[in-house]
């Protein structure tokens, strides 16, 4: 009676390290381990696919060619906020038969806020028009930058006042921003150095260094250097996107 009492606990006691050791033996083995099984009624779910990685849109800074052509549709913004057909300015001096106004233009007091389909900026006219698919802070750097195109270039110009009879390189960009009411005090190359966020922006890029800052919006620049620009024209101009922009600090508007 002793015997077979000790046999059947030792028995017992085996069955029941055998049964513990399965899963984990399943995991050192690669065996297939206990599933557990699914309640009567339920449903079983699969693990959630993840969502596509959305592409970011970056300002492109840098272009192949210096070729600005474009001939596609413009339009303007009216003072009422109206979007009409851009009529190009008639010769300086002259009025406009098709409507009796006054010509528009870069000689013009106040610059016509021009727009085009899209995502990128174009060059009509000597002014940029910007585009109508982009956030509304990126079309008003677009005109405010519009605005000092032709003045002439004046070392320290932009920055006693936004207000000046010409811009030096930074006091051009700070205009251009302020006009957006992204910049509430003028900065010079240097300061843009650590402007902002870092890198290149989704739409506006500010480069700078020490001697010289430019800024490049939805695929145009804005500089007052003729680097990269076949018209050799000094002064605030929009201008080509150069083929490279080594030696420049690359800063951006947070969120733009």
């Amino acid at each position: 009676m002793r015997v077979r009492t000790l046999s059947s606990a030792v028995f017992s006691s085996l069955t029941v390290l055998a049964v513990a050791a399965t899963p984990a033996l399943a995991t050192r083995t690669g065996g297939v381990a206990a599933v557990t099984p699914i309640p009567r009624g339920a449903t079983p779910t699969t693990p959630a696919t993840p969502a596509p990685a959305v592409k970011v849109h970056t300002d492109p800074v840098t272009a192949k060619t210096p070729n600005l052509a474009y001939t596609g549709p413009v339009y303007e913004k009216t003072a009422t906020g109206a979007v009409v057909p851009y009529v190009p300015p008639a010769p300086t001096g002259t009025v406009n038969g098709a409507t009796g106004g006054s010509p528009v233009g870069v000689a013009a007091d106040t610059k016509p806020e021009l727009l085009v389909p899209g995502t990128m900026a174009r060059y009509v006219d000597g002014l940029a028009a910007a585009p109508m698919s982009v956030p509304a802070a990126v079309q008003e750097v677009v005109w405010a930058g519009d605005q000092i195109i032709g003045l002439p270039y004046i070392f320290g110009g932009g920055h006693a006042s936004f207000n000046s009879p010409g811009y030096d390189c930074s006091g051009t960009v700070s205009f251009a921003l302020h006009g957006a009411s992204l910049l509430t005090t003028p900065e010079d190359s240097s300061e843009f150095e650590v402007w902002g966020s870092h890198g290149a922006g989704r739409w506006v890029s500010i480069f700078s260094n020490p001697g010289h800052a430019y800024m490049t919006v939805a695929g145009l620049r804005l500089d007052t250097s003729a680097a990269d620009d076949p018209s050799n024209q000094q002064g605030p101009r929009w201008r080509p996107l150069r083929p490279g922009n080594g030696g420049f600090i690359v800063r951006h508007p947070l969120g733009l």
